[in-house]
């Protein structure tokens, strides 16, 4: 999958609704994830993040770093299960 549209979307779904839209005419995208109760984070991504999958991967990882955190799991835990087997992806944490 090098879609970085979809795997942005991947990385997301199904735990939420992914949304997806232009920001600005440099390129950038907002992306806003919500659930039931709401929007549950919104992130700027530029368009060389898009469009580096290194960098669209570390922009993934950190927003579900700080979904985690929000969710209250350990933050070492979560750190560790985002550096362990990078080739593994999209990965999905559940709070506990």
């Amino acid at each position: 999958m090098n879609n970085p549209f979809e795997l942005i979307s991947a990385a997301f779904a199904p735990e939420y609704r992914v949304n997806l839209s232009i920001a600005n005419l440099d390129g950038s995208i907002m992306l806003t994830l919500s659930d039931d109760a709401g929007v549950v984070a919104k992130r700027l991504i530029s368009q060389a993040q898009r469009n580096d999958p290194v960098r669209l991967q570390r922009v993934i990882d950190s927003i579900r770093l700080g979904l985690a955190i929000e969710l209250g799991q350990n933050p070492m835990q979560v750190l560790a299960a985002l550096t362990r087997d990078a080739q593994h992806a999209p990965r999905h944490f559940v709070a506990n």
